[in-house]
């Protein structure tokens, strides 16, 4: 893992072969070893990190005491063998015309192969859900041509089967473009946030958002918050955040009066929202530049705005539901001083490099290998941040162990992707929902977000991704919308759904870490997270939230998410400047949804309606406090 992991840095920063060479190298270093890391006895849903901490979407942690029986070597050995053999062919598999030059026996041979042992890999180190919708996908493509209406497909042969799933590098598929773009700029900055963990950066996370938060009320909460958004940016893992914030934050949040449901939805919620924290998304976020073909630059000023906003909302609701609550501040002798955050500030200084190289427009995966060695050499300049050899190889091993899970989820999807293509499905099912909305955008709008909730119960947050927008996005484009905005809408929702009932991978985390009810947590989740769902929509109706337009309508259309969520939150909580009676909250709530999505109405309207009702619930509080008093 730790080789593997060093030669993708190097090709980082000196060039990649060519893709197919690029594409087989990382599947043969990343999947065989899952069937000695993942042992078929070993596969548990436990949030329990593994031997270096490494967790999966579902906590799927490798096994440090399990050890792989003589099957496991027989899988580990069919996972390499068609992998290498694309990599000692790769000049051969380049040249061939697909679908055009005839799929030998030996192709046939590697191709099941490599598919089946893909399969169970996933289900395995992934989701058991991301592997039965693979095969779903080949049995459609096998048997499609049975089925009436829509649904019907033409007639696959077994070898066209296997050659759209395995060997057509242009389209999809196992070595499609997907597993290009994670062998390449994902994999870097995977092991760019596995250095920034083993430098002590995560240190500097928790304690900047212990010494900037703590002292307010709701202290722990808002930490979460603060924290798990940092953290984000060098995980992309909801789950991995909340394992490695919530073992600290969740205990101090049920310590202070905190129900155990709603400390484990709040660090839930924070915890999903890193996937959209720049300057380092999640995977998605690459997989969208590939796709769209914007800069990720680009894309990352596009989603701050929203990632701010997601994170206000989280904070306000924290806020409000501390003062109902009477939950005081942290234990002032559990806040670091100034001086212990300081101590590792200037371990930011590769995130700036990082920040600054991309906004130079220079590619993903060199501005993060110069990160990642900026990392090493400025974690040399204190004693306490230095990386030992140790630590440096422990970092290239845990970004190995996050590599793996994802380098098959992701072809995985890359098969999926392929079926919905080559069968017209893409198109059918598209047409679908089309029909089902009837010209509105709104409901056509309202049909994919449901889509992709329902898609994230089963896929993480990548897959699910890439699936819902090849379905949805060709039909928002036809609706008038903008490339960007229909993929940061997808995006969005895609990310949501490990927060949102009835599964839900890091709330049911957060739950095990909190001991408390899986969905009634997810609920919670799902009402602190509640700007996930707010700017989703904002993306397509206020283009203000990504910039777009002159300062008075950027500043117009920010203004008015901040005032409806706040309106929002504060119904929820029942706590407003005061704490709120039915009717109070009604109002006040009422206000924020039509300021969150009555999209028709202009936006400073919206803002003067829930502006308004917030002076109305002020004003009447004030009213009535003295007669609550006298009474």
């Amino acid at each position: 893992m730790a080789l593997a992991s060093a030669i993708h840095l190097y090709f980082g920063g000196f060039g990649f072969p060519e893709p197919i060479a690029m594409r087989a190298f990382h599947l043969l270093a990343f999947v065989p070893p899952i069937f000695l890391l993942w042992p078929a006895r070993a596969v548990r849903p436990d949030p329990t990190p593994g031997r270096f901490g490494a967790v999966s979407r579902y906590a799927r942690a490798p096994s440090a005491t399990d050890r792989p029986t003589i099957l496991d070597w027989l899988w580990f050995l069919a996972a390499a063998a068609p992998h290498a053999w694309v990599w000692l062919y790769a000049d051969a598999v380049s040249d061939r015309m697909e679908y055009v030059d005839p799929f030998s026996p030996v192709m046939v041979v590697m191709a099941v192969l490599a598919i089946a042992t893909l399969l169970e890999a996933t289900r395995r180190a992934v989701e058991p859900g991301l592997a039965w919708m693979v095969v779903i996908s080949l049995a459609y493509m096998q048997w499609g041509h049975l089925l009436p209406g829509v649904l019907n497909t033409r007639v696959f042969t077994p070898a066209e089967i296997l050659e759209a799933s395995w060997l057509v590098p242009t389209a999809g598929g196992v070595y499609g473009p997907l597993t290009g773009i994670v062998a390449t700029t994902i994999a870097v900055f995977i092991i760019f946030g596995a250095f920034m963990a083993g430098s002590g950066t995560g240190r500097l996370f928790s304690n900047l958002g212990a010494a900037a938060a703590g002292r307010y009320s709701g202290g722990p909460a808002k930490v979460a918050v603060v924290t798990s958004g940092l953290f984000g940016t060098m995980s992309g893992s909801s789950v991995s955040n909340v394992i490695t914030t919530g073992a600290m934050t969740i205990p101090l949040m049920k310590r202070i009066g905190y129900p155990a449901a709603v400390a484990g939805g709040i660090e839930a919620a924070a915890s999903v929202g890193g996937a959209i924290m720049p300057p380092v998304m999640g995977a998605a976020a690459f997989v969208m530049a590939e796709i769209t073909n914007i800069p990720y630059g680009q894309i990352v000023v596009a989603a701050a705005i929203g990632a701010v906003l997601y994170y206000f909302a989280i904070l306000a609701a924290v806020h409000f539901e501390a003062k109902r609550r009477g939950i005081s501040a942290m234990d002032p002798a559990d806040i670091p001083p100034w001086r212990e955050v300081l101590a590792d500030a200037h371990l930011a200084i590769p995130m700036g490099l990082l920040v600054h190289l991309m906004m130079e427009r220079f590619s993903g995966n060199f501005a993060a290998f110069w990160a990642t060695i900026a990392m090493v050499a400025v974690a040399t300049l204190r004693r306490r941040t230095r990386m030992t050899p140790r630590a440096i190889f422990d970092s290239l091993v845990n970004a190995g162990l996050t590599m793996a899970p994802l380098a098959v989820a992701i072809a995985g999807a890359g098969i999926v992707v392929s079926a919905l293509t080559a069968t017209g499905m893409v198109v059918a099912f598209g047409g679908i929902i089309k029909d089902l909305a009837g010209g509105s955008l709104p409901l056509l709008l309202l049909l994919l977000a449901i889509t992709v909730l329902v898609l994230g119960m089963g896929l993480p947050t990548t897959p699910s991704y890439i699936i819902a927008a090849a379905i949805g996005v060709p039909q928002l484009i036809a609706m008038g919308v903008d490339v960007l905005p229909a993929h940061l809408f997808i995006f969005y929702f895609a990310v949501l759904a490990d927060a949102t009932p009835p599964v839900a991978a890091a709330a049911f985390a957060a739950a095990s870490v909190a001991k408390s009810p899986p969905t009634i947590t997810s609920l919670h989740a799902t009402r602190f997270g509640i700007a996930g769902f707010t700017v989703g929509f904002a993306f397509i109706y206020d283009p203000g939230v990504m910039l777009r337009g002159d300062l008075p309508a950027i500043i117009a259309d920010t203004a008015v998410q901040v005032a409806a969520l706040t309106a929002i939150t504060a119904a929820w909580a029942a706590y407003f400047l005061a704490p709120m009676g039915p009717a109070a909250r009604t109002l006040l709530g009422a206000a924020g949804l039509v300021a969150a999505f009555a999209h028709v109405v202009p936006s400073p309207l919206r803002l003067a309606i829930v502006v308004a009702a917030m002076g109305v619930v002020w004003f009447t509080g004030r009213a009535t406090a003295p007669a609550r008093t006298a009474t």
